[in-house]
């Protein structure tokens, strides 16, 4: 008799070892530390900044040597440039969508009338006096020009990842352009980037514990407390949010690319956890980049789409920075026309790209707005500047999934995307993506059953 063996069932780690598990149990065991022993949790600060910092610090590599083996792996290089006006369009697209979505959702509840604050009663921190001095000298500009780095080297230190894909096209075209030449180097950056990756297995291994400091941090330092004085602007933003997700780029996925949202969303719950526990979706882009290799997207798609979209396709950014400037409006009472709202929305497409991974970008873009429309009050956004925290694990998972369909949307666009191989990756029936090596290697399998014929002997 003849059994089918799922291959990567039989080899799938106990529950307890499972990272997305440790991972949430390290969240709980914050938020129950920063509940009770506020004082101790805030000094768990330097666990999860170090892990954050130790995650950034690989970034920057991963796509600079992804990019150039994307690249390098392209017949024609006429696609890259095809690949790079499609994700731009769609970026711009899905930005729209999702500012008319904030938009719409605080012109329908309205939750700052009836708040009548005054603007020049608010008392700005010095933090947020920071944020509104540097969105106020923001320009929509400054993402364009800065594209080019000062040297070679000041994009992997300052974790610019516009200026690393920058270079990284440039060395990739470059080693396309001189053939046989550059056939050495380019096997040199395949062998480098599965080290990198055996590195970020080596990081990755304490995620929990990084986890679990910025979570108590987060807890201790602002209090659980802090979630009820504006918890209905809170709720709004998560409902949206989680509306877009299933409604929005669940369509797109299920429409367009025949796939779906729920069984997605359980495939990356490990980078799930790992951002809603660290509040920030950087850490979660290699794993990102790994796991859309592995369901069968094309290598240079992904090194394309993937680092440009942290920079270009901000969806949660762009709910959030609707939501809280009409919510500003509302609140201090600053009439705002149909045509007016219109106007921020063109203002905003514009603004939520000037900040882009920069420390507080949020409300960098939110004040730039704000300066750039000049009726709404800049101070406003003390308003919501104590309830930032609690909204920026949301904003981070929007981006992070608006992403992933990007790219794979962009991939079937491109036809670079195995479509069966998508399917059975995401039913669970073609084993674990890899920790340890380039996620392309592990694709020549996609052409061999998911599953293998074992004689069992009854």
């Amino acid at each position: 008799m003849t059994h089918t063996q799922d291959p990567g069932r039989a080899a799938r780690k106990p529950w307890y070892r499972q990272l997305y598990v440790q991972v949430l149990v390290a969240i709980v065991m914050g938020i129950v530390l920063g509940w009770r022993w506020p004082d101790l949790a805030t000094s768990m600060e330097p666990i999860g900044t170090t892990f954050i910092t130790a995650m950034k610090m690989l970034i920057g590599p991963i796509v600079f040597l992804t990019v150039i083996g994307g690249i390098a792996g392209v017949a024609d290089l006429k696609k890259v440039g095809l690949t790079g006006i499609k994700a731009l369009t769609y970026f711009q697209i899905g930005t729209i969508v999702a500012l008319l979505t904030g938009l719409v959702a605080i012109n329908i509840f309205r939750l700052g009338d009836g708040v009548h604050a005054d603007p020049s009663a608010l008392k700005t921190s010095e933090d947020a006096g920071q944020y509104i001095s540097q969105g106020e000298h923001q320009h929509w500009w400054e993402f364009l020009t800065g594209i080019v780095p000062n040297s070679f080297f000041s994009p992997f230190v300052e974790g610019d990842i516009l200026q690393v894909i920058f270079l990284a096209v440039i060395f990739g075209i470059a080693l396309k352009a001189v053939g046989k030449t550059g056939e050495p180097i380019i096997a040199g950056v395949h062998r480098l980037t599965g080290v990198v990756f055996k590195v970020l297995s080596y990081v990755m291994k304490v995620a929990p514990l990084g986890a679990f400091g910025a979570m108590s941090y987060a807890i201790g330092k602002f209090g659980l407390s802090t979630l009820t004085s504006l918890g209905s602007l809170i709720l709004l933003f998560y409902v949206t949010s989680i509306l877009f997700v299933v409604v929005v780029l669940g369509g797109v996925l299920a429409a367009y690319v025949r796939l779906n949202i729920f069984q997605l969303v359980r495939y990356f719950k490990e980078e799930f956890f790992l951002i809603l526990g660290t509040s920030t979706a950087e850490p979660a882009l290699p794993g990102l980049m790994r796991k859309l290799q592995f369901m069968g997207a094309e290598k240079s798609t992904v090194g394309l789409v993937v680092p440009t979209g942290y920079s270009f396709n901000l969806d949660g950014a762009a709910i959030y920075l609707s939501l809280a400037t009409l919510y500003i409006a509302q609140a201090t009472d600053t009439p705002l026309s149909v045509t007016q709202q219109l106007g921020l929305l063109a203002v905003m497409l514009l603004t939520s790209k000037g900040a882009a991974g920069v420390a507080g970008g949020g409300f960098i873009a939110l004040t730039a707005t704000l300066s750039t429309v000049g009726h709404v009050p800049a101070a406003g956004i003390m308003l919501i500047f104590g309830i930032d925290k609690f909204m920026s694990e949301c904003r981070a998972l929007v981006n992070f999934f608006g992403n992933a369909v990007a790219t794979l949307f962009v991939a079937k666009w491109e036809n670079g995307l195995d479509l069966a191989r998508a399917r059975a990756v995401l039913a669970g029936k073609a084993g674990e993506p890899p920790m340890t090596a380039e996620a392309e290697d592990a694709r020549p399998a996609a052409a061999s059953p998911a599953a293998k014929t074992v004689e069992v002997t009854p």
